[in-house]
C-alpha cells in the first residue's frame, strides 16, 4: 500500500492517511484480512511522527475499518460497517454537502456536477473491477 501525503494541502496528515486507506479498501486494492504496515516503518517511510500514524490507525479502528491485534499488527476488517444505515447516510450526506458547496464556489452547475459524479463513479467501478480481477 502506497500512501502519498501532501503537507501543503491544509488537511491534517493523519486524515489524509485515513482517507487513503479507506479508498484503498473501497477500491479493492486492500483486501479484508490484509495487514497494514507497522507504525514505525511506515512513519519512517512517510517521514512523519509515529504518533501521526498511530492516530490515523486509531481513527480507522474507531470507524471500524481496521482491527488491531496485539502483537500481530493492524488488519483490514471485512466489509461490514459498524454504523447503522442512518448514520452512514448522515456521514455521506455531510461529504456530499461539502462537495456541493465546493462546486458552487467553483461555479459548477447542477447538470455538470451530476455528470462529474457519474463519471467518477464509473472510474471508481473500473478501478475496483481491475483490482479485484486477477491479472
Amino acid at each position: 500500500m502506497l500512501l502519498q501525503l501532501n503537507f501543503k494541502s491544509g488537511k491534517p496528515v493523519y486524515l489524509q492517511m485515513v482517507d487513503q486507506v479507506k479508498a484503498a479498501a473501497a477500491s479493492g486494492a486492500l483486501q479484508p484480512g490484509e495487514s497494514l504496515p507497522s507504525i514505525r516503518p511506515l512513519a519512517e517511510q512517510l517521514r512523519v511522527n509515529r504518533n501521526t500514524v498511530a492516530k490515523a490507525y486509531a481513527e480507522l479502528e474507531s470507524q471500524g475499518v481496521i482491527e488491531s491485534l496485539p502483537g500481530k499488527g493492524c488488519f483490514l476488517k471485512a466489509n461490514g460497517s459498524p454504523f447503522k444505515r442512518e448514520v452512514r447516510q448522515q456521514l455521506l450526506s455531510e461529504e456530499i454537502d461539502a462537495a456541493i458547496v465546493q462546486a458552487h464556489h467553483l461555479q459548477v452547475g447542477r447538470e455538470e456536477f451530476l455528470k462529474l459524479v457519474d463519471q467518477r463513479l464509473d472510474v471508481f467501478e473500473q478501478k475496483r473491477a481491475k483490482a479485484i480481477s486477477p491479472a
